[in-house]
């Protein structure tokens, strides 16, 4: 069940961080080295009373945005990299450093284990899914080759890849491969699929009775397309076939219930859509699955033997000695994520991303990622023939947009951004339009 977090709580923590976070931080994230005033930063006003159940308007939204310290001269709009944290998860990272440091005792740091379990609590609950499901590991990375390495296979089975998988799940099963003997074996769908159905056919037609792995991925950063999970995960379950899901460019981005899903591992990291603290991530392994899956490290908090002492999925996080303040700062992202609301948040940034893409193509551009928000996410990508290095540099230094050069040129709007910032991205790349045309 989703987890129902108290608004009033959340908005009162939203407060708290815009107080507490120093003006430092503005200058140098702003590239400024302190000397006069930093250019101007949205300052996260009192939420109004009646805030909790007030509809989700744009006013509403610039109050979200005005949660985050980055300037209007500089936009971030490349979610499926890296997105700034809001303002109470830097503060909280920064208050549990510090107190690590003041205090770096046994005694004092007895307190992480309660906090990285609230941490945990919340994620599983926003997830669909038990908290005895939930490894917080350091990144989709890690996540997905701990079920690459751990999964148990013998020569001749065969691993079934989308070919546009990240390389942490894809060429690192081909190392695998090399090493054991396993079979990889690739799949493409249609560049402009027109119905799920073109996404679905060409897996269930590579499925064979010595399939024994299928890795996808839930939003390609490379296209933007999104695969219906549930749909293969109900194709591969009757034959056995364990489901893995990099769901980088969909945990914080789209309303994910790994229970409906149905499939057997996912993994994310906290820095991209999540906007949580960086070097954090999450892996779900399916309850029933936990034992079938070896972890890549064993360290001091696994135990004396070679069964784990930990419970469920947390045999997955023994990683020796972790960075307590991020750990703990997951929580406050969850709490973050709660008040918004996921159904809320996917609505959100669907709108924003069609907003982009209808503009893009009233500028003649061509679409990689599909127009159809049931087809695609947050991540949005338009072809350039021409000069795709020139077009990005222009980009964030005359319009202020922060974009990428994966897949041709990548926008990808979150929360935190406004309707006149997908604007003015469109203006920048009308601007452009010569350059990325050629």
């Amino acid at each position: 069940m989703k987890r129902q977090a108290s608004r009033r709580r959340f908005l009162t923590e939203m407060a708290a961080g815009a107080v507490v976070l120093p003006a430092a931080l503005s200058r140098t994230a702003s590239g400024q080295d302190g000397a006069g005033p930093p250019p101007a930063t949205p300052v996260a006003p009192p939420w109004p009373h009646g805030a909790f159940s007030a509809p989700r308007d744009e006013t509403w939204w610039e109050m979200v945005r005005a949660q985050f310290s980055f300037t209007e001269e500089r936009v971030p709009m490349n979610a499926a990299n890296l997105c700034p944290s809001p303002r109470s998860v830097a503060a909280r990272v920064e208050e549990l450093t510090r107190d690590i440091d003041r205090d770096c005792s046994f005694n004092n740091r007895a307190k992480f284990r309660g906090l990285t379990e609230q941490s945990r609590t919340g994620v599983a609950a926003q997830l669909g899914v038990s908290p005895d499901e939930i490894a917080i590991v350091r990144n989709t990375s890690e996540a997905n080759n701990t079920i690459n390495n751990g999964v148990d296979l013998r020569a001749g089975d065969e691993v079934i890849l989308w070919d546009q998988n990240h390389p942490t799940n894809n060429v690192a099963w081909d190392v695998r491969a090399a090493r054991f003997g396993i079979t990889v074996k690739r799949v493409s769908v249609p560049r402009h699929p027109a119905s799920a159905q073109d996404l679905i056919d060409p897996f269930v037609a590579a499925l064979t009775d010595r399939t024994r792995v299928l890795s996808l991925t839930h939003v390609s950063n490379v296209s933007g397309i999104r695969l219906p999970v549930r749909e293969l995960v109900e194709a591969a379950r009757p034959r056995g076939i364990q489901v893995h899901v990099d769901g980088a460019q969909s945990w914080g981005a789209l309303d994910v219930d790994l229970g409906a899903l149905g499939c057997d591992s996912y993994s994310a990291s906290a820095h991209k859509w999540y906007m949580g603290p960086k070097e954090a991530g999450v892996l779900f392994v399916r309850e029933d699955r936990i034992p079938e899956v070896w972890p890549n490290i064993v360290a001091p908090g696994w135990g004396n033997d070679a069964d784990p002492d930990v419970t469920g999925a947390r045999k997955f996080e023994s990683l020796g000695q972790r960075d307590d303040a991020c750990l703990a700062a997951v929580g406050t992202t969850a709490e973050f994520h709660a008040g918004i609301g996921g159904a809320e948040t996917e609505e959100r940034i669907a709108g924003l991303a069609t907003q982009l893409k209808e503009g893009l193509v009233e500028l003649g551009m061509t679409l990689v990622t599909p127009m159809e928000p049931g087809l695609s996410g947050g991540v949005c990508i338009i072809e350039v023939p021409g000069d795709r290095g020139t077009a990005l540099r222009r980009l964030y230094e005359e319009h202020g947009i922060a974009g990428a050069g994966t897949g041709g040129l990548r926008l990808c709007p979150h929360v935190y951004n406004t309707r006149e910032h997908v604007a003015r991205a469109v203006e920048g790349v009308k601007a452009l339009r010569g350059v990325i045309l050629g």
